[in-house]
């Protein structure tokens, strides 16, 4: 990856590209970090830190939550309207009709994936300053002495909302200029940025001569190493249909009698079902603490208790989300029947598998097996180093930021954006050399 950097900066244009990459990066850095007028900082990041779901949402903007910034709300809107539209689009044809109809139908599920996103801004927001007004978060002398509190809280929301499109509209340039994915990449910034000010804490710690935790600090070290190296390695694990295509005569032309393949992943879903589904199990908690519904109350006592983070119920439940979302998932990236069918109008087959039905019924079994090993791994993925993270002890110079910071979530998020990256990165190199090759 290094060396295509190398290389890519050597190029005029896609060092331009790169530099305006930095650029945007740099502004929503500085965005994370500038507070919201009205709001009280420090009372506002010892909240967030009670909340182990929204001190995970935290780190995946780079503090930007628990900083009480402008940008507080970053991507989390539009990825979870984005996820949400694409369930969707599987459940309600029309929507499934307007994602075949090439560029102009893709626009358009853009477009309700914003508004959708602007919705989940909206009440997020609004979540978030009935919350936190309870707690004193909400500083009413900040803007104006003389400013109702509820004026103080349609600022704040305001705030809050234009934080996250114009966040959505940072990703949006970042993906135009062709290296990347805007809003995988600014998810990407975050989750490292929370995890740089974790290990400078550590070793802080380190050269101010708190050395009872070092061995704990080498040992998950370590761990992450290993979970590291799973994660590059079935991230690029595939599984390689042979395909032929016979020779046709169109005219005074020959086309076909070529060998290629179908590459299916293994992990085709990505980081996803985890996401999705950690989200799932955890949102009735976060709306309870949102709206103020916490102590006293026995419904959510017994919640916290059974399903809170951390309990062997939350770990099931998620293990078997996380299953079902891959088998889901699965289906949207990959269609036998749609392979099939272009295969069979291409004059392309599968050696040994008649074309038509037997070779969706040879791609359906395939993918299911695949799935199935995807699937697997995802859940141990998750529930086995997340015990085995759990079980490091925050008392000592890890303090808990290490263990907060490397989930395997951000682990596995951080993998697949440089790997995408990387294979963008690439293919302009290669781009470019065949344009300076036909010249």
């Amino acid at each position: 990856m290094f060396q295509t950097l190398k290389d890519a900066f050597k190029s005029k244009d896609l060092r331009k590209k790169l530099l305006l990459t930095l650029g945007i990066l740099f502004i929503y850095r500085i965005g994370c970090w500038l507070p919201i007028p009205g709001l009280d900082v420090s009372a506002f990041k010892s909240s967030v830190g009670n909340s182990d779901f929204l001190s995970l949402l935290s780190s995946v903007n780079g503090g930007a939550l628990s900083n009480g910034s402008i940008l507080a709300l970053g991507v989390i809107p539009y990825i979870s309207a984005s996820i949400i539209i694409q369930l969707l689009t599987i459940a309600i044809p029309a929507l499934e009709r307007l994602s075949r109809q090439g560029e102009d139908g893709r626009r358009k599920i853009t477009l309700y994936t914003r508004i959708t996103a602007l919705i989940f801004a909206t009440l997020q927001a609004i979540a978030i300053v009935i919350n936190f007004s309870a707690s004193g978060s909400i500083n009413e002398t900040a803007l104006s002495s003389n400013m109702p509190g509820w004026c103080v809280s349609m600022v704040i929301v305001t705030v809050l909302v234009a934080g996250a499109m114009f966040t959505l509209w940072l990703g949006e340039k970042i993906t135009d200029l062709q290296i990347g994915n805007g809003v995988s990449l600014l998810v990407f910034v975050g989750i490292l940025c929370s995890a740089g000010q974790a290990i400078l804490q550590a070793f802080v710690d380190i050269f101010s001569g708190n050395l009872d935790g070092l061995w704990t600090i080498i040992i998950f070290a370590a761990m992450l190493f290993l979970v590291f190296a799973l994660i590059v390695f079935v991230d690029l694990a595939e599984r390689k249909i042979p395909v032929n295509y016979a020779k046709q005569v169109k005219g005074r032309k020959m086309y076909g009698g070529q060998s290629t393949h179908i590459p299916i992943k293994v992990n085709s879903s990505g980081v996803l079902p985890i996401i999705f589904a950690t989200a799932l199990v955890a949102f009735p908690q976060l709306i309870m603490q949102l709206i103020g519904v916490t102590d006293g109350n026995s419904f959510y006592d017994w919640w916290a208790k059974w399903l809170g983070t951390g309990t062997w119920l939350y770990f099931i439940a998620n293990g078997i989300l996380i299953f079902l979302f891959t088998y889901f998932y699965a289906q949207i990236v990959f269609k036998p029947d749609e392979v099939s069918r272009t295969l069979q109008q291409n004059g392309g087959f599968i050696p040994g598998i008649r074309p038509g039905k037997p070779t969706t019924d040879y791609l359906k079994k395939i993918s299911r097996r695949i799935t199935f090993f995807g699937a697997t791994y995802l859940t141990l993925i998750f529930i086995v180093p997340t015990i085995a993270l759990s079980l490091v002890p925050k008392d000592t110079i890890v303090s808990g930021s290490l263990v907060n910071a490397f989930t395997v979530t951000g682990l596995l998020i951080i993998v697949s954006v440089a790997l995408e990256f990387d294979k963008q990165l690439n293919a302009q190199l290669i781009a470019k050399n065949y344009r300076g090759f036909l010249k």
